[in-house]
């Protein structure tokens, strides 16, 4: 039985590993030796689609378009669906229940319906082609799911550690800053991955306010590869590669936040 679930995991480790290997290895191979062995190893290491993704494609500016949206995103999605999901669960009752229930309600509504008004909107408010539009209507999607996380983890937080800081003294403000924050690092950490991912990914949004090259952020910049006869798949790979790597570096130093996070509220506390 030990022997099926470990061969089980091989095969599925393999399944993720071979794509990902194949497009690695494309990144070093002009298009030419992609298509006569898709699989096989370059003639030579060439690090010439890298060079020419940065100096000729304009991957810097697009990287750090990227890197300012999703971060800012990520950090005031995180302040403010930090400070409802402790006013919802200091609030209590009827009215609690009827904020929490309005951000889940957002949750329901898929990107796709809301595009034609929410582009109306941003275009009276003359925000297309600008990374602070961009962050906006990112951080309003984005701010519901956040919101049901961090209550469901709030929620398991101790009263008593919010009445002894109401006897000693402490206001809301105090008491979110020194009790809620500090307990809600594993979940915060855990959203904060989970909203940079959706974040740094994120086309949909960016091919809907973008148009010029200037504010582009690196998902809308990958098209730019792809013809309508020809899709130049080694600089296409290499975009892909350079933009995943963000992503792996985020997974690895965050891992055991991510984890703990994972299982912080699976157990009433």
């Amino acid at each position: 039985m030990k022997g099926t679930k470990y061969g089980l995991i091989l095969i599925y480790a393999a399944i993720i590993i071979i794509p990902i290997f194949a497009i690695f290895l494309t990144t070093f191979k002009t298009i030419a030796e992609m298509y006569e062995n898709v699989l096989g190893l370059p003639e030579r290491f060439s690090v010439s689609n890298y060079i020419s993704i940065f100096k000729d494609q304009s991957m810097g500016l697009y990287f750090q378009n990227s890197s300012i949206v999703t971060l800012v995103s990520v950090f005031l999605t995180l302040f403010f669906a930090s400070l409802i999901a402790f006013a919802i669960t200091r609030i209590g009752g009827v009215l609690s229940a009827a904020v929490f229930g309005f951000f889940t309600l957002g949750m329901m509504i898929p990107a796709q319906v809301n595009m034609i008004p929410l582009y109306q909107l941003i275009f009276q408010l003359k925000l297309t082609n600008s990374l602070v539009g961009l962050m906006i209507v990112n951080i309003a999607a984005t701010l519901p799911v956040a919101v049901f996380i961090l209550t469901g983890f709030m929620k398991t937080l101790p009263k008593s550690l919010f009445e002894a800081g109401s006897i000693d003294g402490a206001g809301n403000w105090l008491m979110y800053r020194k009790i809620a924050l500090p307990l809600s690092l594993p979940s915060l950490s855990a959203t904060a991955i989970f909203l940079f991912v959706m974040h740094w990914n994120d086309l949909l949004y960016p091919l809907l306010f973008i148009t010029k090259d200037e504010y582009k952020t690196l998902p809308l910049a990958l098209l730019e590869f792809q013809g309508e006869y020809m899709t130049n798949y080694p600089m296409l790979f290499t975009g892909v590669m350079i933009a995943s790597a963000p992503l792996i570096i985020a997974y690895i130093f965050l891992q055991k936040y991510f984890i703990a996070g994972m299982t912080a509220g699976s157990v009433k506390g």
